[in-house]
């Protein structure tokens, strides 16, 4: 246990990169959304390309948080199950 505490504090386990092992449904998803966004691209005026960029901006940070959430729920969630697996 001490071994993996001091290895997340030294940064040499990064969940959130770690634990991304896209599926080849994941991975077509990103491929698609890359060909639309370089389609939506061409047909934009710079005014709505900066609009676009800052409308990214923010669904990375929304999305950022959202997965650093979801890992402090499953870290505390797996916890309690380790928990209740030593009460009985």
């Amino acid at each position: 246990m001490n071994k993996i505490i001091s290895e997340l504090w030294r940064g040499n386990l990064m969940p959130p990169e770690d634990s991304r092992q896209n599926s080849p449904e994941m991975q077509q998803l990103l491929e698609y959304i890359s060909r639309h966004n370089d389609d939506l691209q061409k047909t934009m005026t710079d005014e709505q390309k900066e609009i676009f960029e800052k409308f990214h901006d923010c669904w990375s940070e929304y999305a950022s948080l959202s997965d650093e959430a979801i890992f402090e729920y499953a870290f505390k969630l797996g916890m309690r199950l380790a928990i209740e697996t030593f009460e009985e």
